[in-house]
């Protein structure tokens, strides 16, 4: 089986060796050109964002005859399984539907989530796949990866969410109250984004973050932990520390986020994918 994914999965090029996996690109839209997200690094991207701000880039997805040539480039012997971003919060794993209508088979699978938890899905089903499992065995997996796995993160402001129309349910924390730092979840029964709380400071924030990880998995599951971030190297080092104190994390990386998603979040963001490390081991 080969696997297909897109930018939003934030693979590192490690990952993307290991298993070649295939990528399909989301897009950048500045005002003077268009680029594939895999194409820019994140600093030169933030760079970039500071530089036109108030302005903010758009991002764009590949249609379904784009998705059709993919497929039509994998095709062979092997079965295709395409895991995309949350159609909650985008329409390219619609896309992928459409562009595997054209072709044969292909499975087409919403993450329900993004970024880290998205990556969890991709490096299962490419172990799966490396392993022989079928089909039917690797989406049962991934279903249970899904539901075990948390992706919550905090953000330094609201602005770039609010410019690009991508607040959604944390509509109410917008206007009056952009400057709180709020922090949000990826929601299990939409994969859209629903709001926990906020914070007047980023320490609370982050203190929050934690504090909602040890609810939901307690002291004594080894965990995977993927801390992301846009361009927040402290931060991310603080909720790392914040999170081996309160957690057992087995596993910990601190990961970049795609510029792709940094679109919508500005380079103030950090978060946390986790998931228990039991459930990705085989």
């Amino acid at each position: 089986m080969k696997i297909l994914t897109d930018s939003a999965a934030d693979l590192t090029p490690a990952d993307i060796e290991k298993y070649g996996i295939q990528i399909a690109p989301l897009y950048i839209h500045f005002p003077d050109k268009q680029i594939s997200a895999g194409d820019i690094t994140p600093d030169d991207f933030y760079d970039k964002l500071r530089e036109i701000y108030p302005n903010v880039p758009t991002t764009a997805m590949p249609g379904a005859g784009e998705f059709a040539t993919f497929y039509d480039a994998l095709a062979g012997e092997d079965d295709l399984l395409s895991l995309h971003i949350s159609g909650g919060l985008s329409g390219t794993v619609e896309a992928a539907r459409m562009g595997a209508e054209q072709c044969g088979e292909v499975t087409v699978v919403d993450s329900m989530t993004l970024s880290g938890g998205q990556r969890f899905q991709v490096l299962a089903a490419a172990e799966a796949a490396a392993r022989g499992m079928t089909t039917e065995a690797i989406l049962k997996r991934l279903e249970q990866i899904r539901a075990a796995t948390e992706v919550i993160y905090t953000l330094e402001t609201l602005e770039y969410l609010q410019r690009g129309g991508r607040i959604g349910r944390v509509q109410a924390l917008a206007g009056s109250l952009l400057k709180i730092k709020p922090v949000i979840k990826v929601a299990k029964e939409d994969g859209k984004y629903s709001t926990v709380g906020s914070g007047r400071t980023l320490k609370k924030a982050l203190d929050m973050i934690a504090s909602y990880l040890h609810d939901v998995y307690g002291e004594g599951v080894p965990l995977w932990v993927s801390v992301m971030h846009g361009q927040f190297a402290d931060q991310a080092d603080a909720l790392a520390i914040l999170l081996k104190d309160r957690l057992s994390v087995a596993k910990l990386e601190i990961l970049r986020i795609s510029p792709v998603l940094g679109v919508h979040s500005g380079p103030g963001i950090v978060g946390v994918a986790a998931v228990p490390l039991e459930i990705m081991q085989f």
